[in-house]
């Protein structure tokens, strides 16, 4: 076997080991400075078990000459190693592995120590205090977002909506039924200007109000629950009933309200008022029945009784408050019974006197109302009856007497009237009026006022002591 000679110097990495002499080709003696010829093959050291190879060339020939076998028989030690290829260095020395610099790992390695840990703790804690900004970020966000979130949606507990419509008998239904046809009256004349209430008649645009709402008035403004105001005209008043009618041209769909009998009205009942207190349009409050059959006068402030209303009033404690004259006093049907028009505050030389209401409201009964409304819408004018009889207003006692002459020197009893004709005498006392008793002389002009003219009365009479009944037919006179 012919071997090929390196010829080629080493790779400029290669280095030798440490316990290499730099000159092998010194040495005669052997051991591991022992010179090599080039162009001798180099034989491996056997193993340790194995004698040492001889110096003979014999033996070294025969072992060349024998076949080699790559596969050593079992239990016996493996053959020499396979000859170094041309590109592969013979070894260093006897004993030693053969070192081959063109394979993939070179023996020079440089030692580059273990990689500082300053720098992994470095990143390690660029790593944590960037996680920890990332989260506090975030959760700071988050609670921003989470406090906006509960200040502007804070939702309470609350009942579901319902259906508005409420029981027609209910305040609430009541009210839906009769504010379309209740309006607002705004007046102004040559002493002032004020404000009141009414409510629809009819289609034709009438409205019912009281007298003292629109007494001297010379503009008349009418403003409906919609919030339209239109101008009216005076249709007809009566100061004695405190009642006056009022008219609207040019509106549609006007709402009149049902007028209800006052006849049927019983202490107790409910009852619901609407009107504009104090310029508040559509105000609307409630109560019952407090009494009826009240005697009420109002007015007289001109001195000479033309301006007194004598009124057979129903008695309700619902709220009225200046505002509220004219406007309707309903029952649980939305029916009007009666026309709010007068209230009774504490007395005037009261310290502690209250101007609104103190639940003592009187309203005229809707017959009276509807009676004089057809009369003033008829003729503009109303009938009072009469009995044709002059009273003595400064008697103190208990009952109504006739006056022993009438004004201006005439008779107290009215000759051919109807109570001369029923028998009345000066100087009688009426203590009753169909079994019902007057204890003043303003009662029994209210008691008689609450009847139509032609009407007939049953009237108990004082006289020399003995108490007589006459049967008398109501005459009619001019109202004013």
């Amino acid at each position: 076997m012919a071997d090929r000679q390196q010829t080629d110097p080493a790779p400029s990495w290669w280095s030798r080991p440490e316990d290499e002499p730099e000159d092998r080709g010194t040495s005669a003696t052997g051991g591991r400075g022992a010179a090599v010829d080039p162009g001798e093959p180099v034989a491996v050291s056997p193993p340790a078990d194995r004698p040492p190879a001889g110096g003979d060339a014999q033996d070294r020939s025969q072992d060349e000459a024998r076949p080699h076998d790559p596969t050593p028989p079992h239990g016996e030690p493996s053959g020499p190693d396979p000859e170094p290829s041309p590109d592969e260095a013979p070894a260093a020395g006897a004993g030693r592995e053969r070192y081959d610099p063109w394979g993939e790992q070179p023996l020079h390695v440089v030692d580059q120590g273990a990689r500082p840990r300053g720098v992994r703790l470095w990143r390690a804690v660029s790593l944590g205090a960037g996680t920890a900004l990332l989260a506090g970020g975030v959760g700071g966000y988050l609670g921003v977002l989470a406090e906006r979130q509960s200040a502007t949606r804070l939702e309470l507990p609350q009942v579901a909506a319902e259906d508005r419509d409420r029981a027609p008998t209910s305040v609430a239904g009541i009210a839906a039924t009769a504010l379309p046809g209740v309006v607002t009256l705004h007046v102004r004349g040559g002493e002032g200007s004020g404000t009141g209430t009414g409510f629809v008649l009819d289609q034709q645009g009438h409205i019912l109000t009281n007298s003292h709402v629109v007494a001297g008035a010379e503009e008349i403004a009418v403003t409906f629950s919609t919030g339209e105001s239109v101008t009216a005209e005076l249709v007809g008043r009566d100061s004695g009933y405190d009642l006056a009618v009022v008219k609207v041209s040019g509106v549609r769909g006007l709402r009149p309200l049902s007028l209800g009998n006052s006849e049927n009205v019983r202490v107790g009942d409910p009852v619901v008022a609407i009107g504009a207190p104090f310029d508040l349009s559509n105000t609307v409050t409630a109560g019952i029945i407090s009494a009826t059959g009240r005697p009420v006068t109002a007015g007289g402030d001109k001195g000479d009784g033309s301006d007194v209303s004598y009124v057979d009033a129903l008695q309700t404690d619902a709220p009225i408050n200046p505002g509220n004259s004219g406007g309707p006093l309903l029952d649980a049907r939305a029916h009007v019974v009666g026309i709010n028009s007068a209230i009774r505050g504490a007395d005037k030389d009261d310290s502690g006197r209250q101007g609104g209401s103190i639940g003592l409201g009187f309203a005229i009964p809707v017959n009276q109302g509807k009676r004089v409304a057809e009369e003033l819408i008829r003729t503009g004018r109303a009938t009072h009856p009469v009995i044709g009889v002059t009273l003595d207003m400064q008697y103190t006692g208990d009952g109504a007497r006739v006056g022993d002459k009438g004004a201006d020197g005439k008779p107290s009893v009215v000759a051919d009237g109807p109570g001369a004709r029923a028998g009345i005498r000066p100087g009688d006392v009426i203590t009753k009026v169909d079994g019902r008793r007057v204890r003043g002389g303003d009662e029994l002009i209210i008691k008689i006022r609450a009847h139509r003219p032609g009407d007939p009365l049953t009237l108990t009479v004082l006289r020399e002591g003995r108490e007589r009944t006459l049967e008398v037919v109501l005459g009619s006179a001019n109202g004013s």
